[in-house]
């Protein structure tokens, strides 16, 4: 047997480290993006599978329920450039962490909303909603950044497609347990089990994410793969000094650049267009299958997992394809744009819904909407593919502001549309029309992806 020994200059420590094999880490810290994703939007839906009960309860009208649908969207929106700043100053670990506390702890406050009457109890929860919204902030441009510390460019599309696609998994698996508590126990019941739920989990958090170079388990052979597969591990070795990008320093004349930037603010549009057919799902989906199709409470939770299941399959499949066009030679534009463009196209079928009277196919049409709209949710990985160095959570801060302004006005303006012509028709065409204009956003205003290097 010939032995072979290291080359010269390279010791025996420095050889061992370059052959092992690399740790996966990076897929420990995905799994837990996905889980924490998971309850945030279970949270989210909360109020709109508890929402017929409670509106009745509470004497709410069509209009009022989408005001206090929105409020989370008002609060959650100007969150987002301070929260942002908050993960590029102290760490997406910690602020997180925090994040995820606060966000269940306002959740199961809002349990106690049954113990008040009338204007009170409205204005409460409406409050409440708003203390959600803005605890949550932080989330989503925290996974963009862990993703882009933790994932090199060619599975960044998948990772980014996990965790968003965690969304679809929440209906999945909390909107039949949610439904179920409402019908056995209350509305009030669905609020103290999700918060109870989150606030263990952020203990968890802390326990599971470090930066990188701060991980104990992971090895040279995955840093070697993060670093040469483009991952920004900005945080630098023990005793070396850290490299930051100057526009981190002065977070009004970045965000004056970001939104100087063409490619950029097509993003953003785009990202309010498809973010409202999230917000539909969110909010009035369920109550559309019990008030329009005459579903009781208990079967539309069940059935609403249908298209969730279909969104989720969508999401994974999206990623997988997108990175796979990378890996096969295809430009980052190219990959990131089709996916998106076909499930937006996808998404549009939902309008056909309008013509259907069969409950089955209805809930076959919806689903392949959804499908669509999983596949084309590549946003997060097009954000961690573009934002600037150092600031990256900003730039997810700026991109989650565009998109979830539409968490303000999804919920009212089909609340108007309902109320005005006592059917959701014309909400079915406005959410179709949102992916039609995601559609122009990508095809004719974006142009290349590429990341933007700030002045």
């Amino acid at each position: 047997m010939e032995l072979k020994l290291p080359a010269a200059g390279t010791t025996a420590s420095a050889a061992t480290a370059s052959s092992a094999r690399a740790s996966r880490i990076r897929y420990t810290i995905l799994a837990m993006l996905f889980i924490v994703t998971t309850i945030n939007y279970a949270d989210r839906a909360t109020i709109s599978i508890a929402g017929s009960a409670l509106q009745k309860d509470l004497g709410i009208s069509a209009v009022q329920l989408g005001f206090v649908f929105s409020a989370f969207g008002w609060s959650y929106v100007a969150a987002q450039i301070p929260g942002g700043w908050l993960l590029d100053r102290f760490g997406a670990r910690i602020v997180y962490a925090g994040s995820i506390a606060l966000w269940s702890f306002f959740t199961l406050l809002q349990g106690t909303v049954g113990f008040l009457t009338g204007a009170a109890a409205v204005t409460t929860l409406f409050a409440l909603r708003l203390a959600v919204g803005a605890a949550e902030a932080p989330s989503f441009p925290g996974n963009s950044r862990l993703v882009a510390s933790w994932f090199p460019t060619d599975e960044r599309g998948m990772a980014s497609a996990i965790f968003n696609s965690a969304q679809y998994f929440a209906t999945v698996l909390f909107a039949p347990i949610m439904a179920w508590l409402v019908h056995e126990f209350g509305w009030p019941a669905v609020f103290y089990a999700m918060g109870g739920l989150g606030v263990a989990l952020s203990v968890v958090w802390l326990k599971v994410i470090r930066d990188p170079r701060d991980h104990p388990r992971i090895n040279a052979g995955e840093l070697d793969l993060l670093e040469k597969g483009g991952a920004l591990i900005d945080k630098p070795v023990r005793g070396q000094p850290v490299a930051v990008d100057a526009s981190a320093a002065k977070p009004v004349g970045a965000i004056r650049q970001l939104l100087g930037n063409r490619m950029l603010l097509g993003i953003y549009f785009g990202q309010y267009f498809i973010t409202t057919l999230t917000y539909f799902f969110l909010t009035w989906f369920p109550v559309y299958l019990v008030q329009e199709r005459g579903m009781t409470i208990l079967k539309a939770g069940i059935v609403a997992s249908v298209p969730a299941i279909a969104g989720f399959i969508g999401g994974v499949l999206g990623g997988y394809l997108s990175d796979r066009m990378v890996r096969r030679g295809f430009s980052l534009t190219v990959a990131r744009k089709t996916p998106i463009i076909v499930g937006m196209l996808l998404s549009m079928t939902m309008v056909a819904c309008n013509y259907i009277e069969s409950h089955e196919m209805v809930i076959a049409m919806m689903a392949l909407a959804f499908f669509g709209k999983g596949v084309g949710a590549l946003g997060w990985a097009v954000v961690s593919d573009t934002s600037p160095k150092g600031i990256a959570g900003l730039s997810g801060g700026l991109f989650n502001t565009f998109g979830n302004t539409a968490g303000i006005t999804t919920p009212i303006v089909i609340g108007f549309i309902v109320q005005g012509t006592g059917s959701f028709a014309g909400a079915l065409v406005y959410i179709g029309a949102n992916a039609l204009m995601a559609i122009v956003c990508y095809a004719f205003v974006v142009g290349e992806i590429k990341r933007v290097e700030l002045k």
